[in-house]
């Protein structure tokens, strides 16, 4: 029977990524056998319910397949990392879980790592390559030297994907490792609501001490914010000396984001700064590809093709994309083709030769009833400093202009317009009623209605 797992996963090796079979299928080792079942090990129940979830059927398939009969398999936890033993005693259903949660991997500092950003979920394109290898690099410690990464792209590229794999993979492999991921604008909340509640001692013990990893996004935020940057500063300093990893990620260089003290763009600077560019076709079809079989929306090739064609902004249009036409499908009780398809399409593309910070300038005043001369001028009054912001946030929305032309346009700063943009990403969050004044100006954008 040992005979037989060798030979499927040598098998498997050649159906899968190689760095999806590394992470899980490679560790499984033989046993014993029990009955007409193989009992296989692996290292913790992270992995367990991993491979249970991603490739029973795969490892079934080739089981039968190699031994010519229903052979079923069985993974227990390891005890010694799968090293050869003897027969363990069998483990009770009611004993506790591990410290690590189960799928959906809880940081201990911040949020919820989502369950489906994996390294093994991510798809890697030429647009990705290096960011991916120095991601899985650092996850898996293979040098040393590394103990910090910066991933840099636009929204929706894939940085948080990655910057999350690395929290997953980290506690699959140890799950006593404490992995702190969390965004700019929470550390800044968490430390602000320290000092009031005269907490700054526990807060600074939590992540000087307790962090082993420490995933922070879109630090960008932390512009103009000197007490936090002083906070930040100082708690990697002593992860740095700790040898701890720490990743970050942001839509800027370290160079470029405004108002940031030296110290802390030193620190942000002192790792691999790794970019992802936007997917090219061929990767953008692998996406679709992926998706639609993880999602179960099975789509036709033709369909693909097309919303890969005309989809090309990042990977989360793709995905809207792709749920767009099957949610129309299903309510509307038609199939998936290219006729509905285009329909999906033409409201999610955007006419972005037409659409120029001037344009967005107009629509705005047009809609609050205040000049291009006001939107533009120094008056700090809420009924210009509201529309200002928004068409600031839609200038970095809908053009491709940098953040300081976008400024110098509104006679701004580029700190200022980042703060802006940052004002209304929150009121979109809070469900405000910015968003739905926001999402109106949109469609008149997306409809060329200007």
């Amino acid at each position: 029977m040992k005979q037989i797992w060798i030979k499927v996963k040598n098998s498997i090796k050649k159906q899968i990524q190689g760095q999806s079979f590394r992470m899980w299928i490679d560790p499984l080792d033989y046993l014993r056998s029990d009955n007409d079942s193989i009992v296989l090990t692996c290292p913790n129940a992270f992995s367990k319910k991993r491979i249970l979830n991603y490739y029973s059927a795969l490892i079934e398939s080739e089981l039968h397949k190699v031994s010519g009969n229903g052979c079923k398999f069985i993974i227990e936890i390891s005890k010694n990392n799968g090293c050869s033993r003897k027969k363990p005693e069998k483990k009770p259903d009611n004993e506790p879980q591990m410290s690590l949660p189960n799928i959906n991997a809880h940081a201990y500092g911040g949020h919820f790592l989502r369950k489906d950003f994996t390294f093994d979920k991510f798809v890697v394109g030429s647009n990705s390559d290096f960011a991916y290898s120095a991601s899985l690099s650092l996850a898996s410690r293979n040098n040393a030297n590394q103990n910090c990464l910066f991933l840099l792209s636009k929204t929706g590229m894939g940085k948080s994907h990655l910057a999350q794999a690395i929290g997953h993979y980290i506690l699959s492999e140890n799950p006593s490792e404490h992995v702190y991921y969390i965004t700019a604008e929470d550390f800044t909340n968490e430390m602000i609501h320290a000092f009031r509640h005269d907490s700054i001692e526990q807060f600074k013990n939590k992540f000087r001490n307790k962090c082993d990893v420490l995933v922070i996004e879109d630090v960008h935020y932390l512009s103009g914010k000197q007490r936090t940057q002083i906070e930040l500063a100082l708690t990697l300093d002593t992860l740095f000396e700790a040898n701890k990893k720490i990743i970050f990620s942001s839509c800027y260089l370290p160079s470029d984001i405004p108002k940031l003290s030296d110290k802390l763009r030193s620190s942000l600077s002192c790792g691999i700064i790794s970019n992802i560019d936007p997917p090219n076709f061929r990767t953008r079809v692998r996406i679709l590809q992926k998706k639609s079989k993880g999602n179960k929306c099975y789509v036709s090739e033709d369909v693909i093709r097309y919303l890969a064609s005309e989809l090309t902004e990042n990977v989360r249009q793709l995905e809207s994309g792709l749920i767009g036409v099957n949610a129309k499908s299903s309510l509307m009780g038609v199939p998936v083709d290219l006729n509905l398809t285009e329909s999906v399409v033409k409201h999610i593309v955007k006419q972005r030769n037409n659409i120029t910070i001037n344009a967005i300038k107009k629509l705005v005043c047009k809609q609050y009833n205040i000049s291009v001369k006001d939107i533009v001028s120094s008056s700090r009054k809420q009924s210009i400093v509201r529309p200002r912001q928004i068409a600031i946030y839609l200038s970095r929305t809908y053009t491709d202009s940098p953040l300081q032309t976008i400024g110098k346009s509104f006679n701004r700063y580029h700190a200022t317009a980042l703060h802006s943009i940052g004002i209304v990403e929150r009121g979109l969050k809070e469900n405000s009623p910015m968003k739905k004044q926001v999402e109106f100006l949109c469609g008149k954008l997306e409809s060329s209605e200007f």
